[in-house]
């Protein structure tokens, strides 16, 4: 919205993308604490609490606590980004499609639950599997269509290793089947996948910006898209909506994000590393999510294979609950490793 007024203000501070960036920054912020004590209210009203499992036997004090708050943060990013975005990239475009598409198959997980009043009684492993690979075709298919390069690269090299064409769908589609999944398992401590979402989307803002600037992807050695910088707009929005949402589900958490939020912001973080032909680079950017989802991989093929479990408890944040770490110790320090990890992958664009 506010991109189409520089045509008609003598001047044209609205088309830098930076200006708008921090514009859905703060629109995002603010509509985010307005709306979220509201929803809250509504929430506990209506008993629309987070079902705990019922093998997590250390939180059952939580099972009061109100759930789908990645609906509001959501909610807020989408009007951000509206209004501070150029509604006529088709980059944009797409990622407005990834957030909504994969928010809803979340909002449909999280009723189900809520209803039932058991964690595991939302939408089918398989149908959620299935919706998931759905969106993430639609995207693919969407991004190919487009024009997006398919070369493929890696970390340190500032040329491309070759060509994968439409095969690179395939490809899209497990990154984006990766990471919706990993964030969703990292999202079951207080604030525990909020902060490193953060974290990722402000490299992945700063790798998605150089990307589209002439300038600075020749500076840098990486390829330069034109186009792909207007997603700083929407990070710029889903930092400030959850910097927003942080304020209520730090610990102790007065509300959960959900599916709706988990899966929504895998889905975006994907999309974002795509654009940025940072895929690789994301084992680096999301670490938290991979060592979740890593140790779940453990656990699993180790008790299949040898009948004996390494962890006392899969993801692996509760295996340390068990080893009765505190709760605010365990989210502080996996903060710390985003925050660090994340200062690594950027400091990799110099080494090309």
């Amino acid at each position: 919205m506010i991109y189409f007024l520089s045509n008609f203000l003598p001047f044209n501070l609205f088309s830098y993308i930076s200006v708008r960036a921090g514009i859905a920054f703060f629109i995002g912020l603010m509509l985010t604490l307005f709306l979220m004590p509201r929803y809250i209210r509504w929430a506990k009203a209506k008993n629309a609490s987070q079902p705990i499992n019922k093998y997590v036997t250390t939180h059952e004090a939580k099972s009061k606590t109100p759930t789908m708050g990645g609906a509001v943060f959501l909610t807020a990013s989408i009007i951000a980004i509206l209004i501070s975005g150029n509604v006529t990239n088709l980059y944009l475009l797409g990622g407005l499609f990834t957030i909504i598409s994969f928010g809803l198959i979340g909002l449909k997980d999280d009723i189900g639950k809520v209803l039932s009043g058991d964690n595991l009684k939302g939408l089918s492993p398989r149908g959620k599997f299935l919706l998931q690979i759905a969106a993430s075709i639609v995207v693919t298919i969407f991004l190919v269509i487009a024009g997006f390069p398919t070369d493929f690269y890696v970390p340190f090299l500032k040329t491309p290793l070759f060509d994968i064409s439409y095969f690179m769908v395939i490809f899209w589609v497990v990154i984006f089947l990766a990471t919706t999944n990993a964030v969703n398992l990292t999202d079951g401590l207080d604030g525990l996948a909020t902060v490193p979402s953060i974290v990722a989307f402000a490299s992945l803002g700063l790798i998605t910006y150089v990307t589209g600037h002439a300038i600075f992807s020749e500076y840098l050695l990486v390829p330069n898209i034109k186009g792909v910088g207007e997603m700083a707009i929407i990070v710029g929005a889903f930092m400030g909506s959850l910097l927003g949402f942080l304020w209520f589900n730090c610990y102790p958490a007065e509300i959960f994000m959900g599916d709706t939020g988990s899966l929504s912001i895998g889905g975006l973080i994907a999309y974002l590393a795509i654009l940025g032909k940072s895929e690789i680079l994301l084992l680096l950017i999301g670490i938290i999510f991979v060592i979740e989802t890593a140790s779940v991989i453990l656990q699993v093929g180790s008790y299949k294979l040898r009948g004996e479990r390494i962890f006392l408890m899969a993801p692996i944040h509760h295996h340390f609950e068990l080893k009765k770490w505190a709760e605010n110790k365990i989210i502080v320090r996996f903060w710390m490793i985003a925050i660090l990890a994340n200062v690594l992958a950027l400091i990799s664009f110099k080494f090309r």
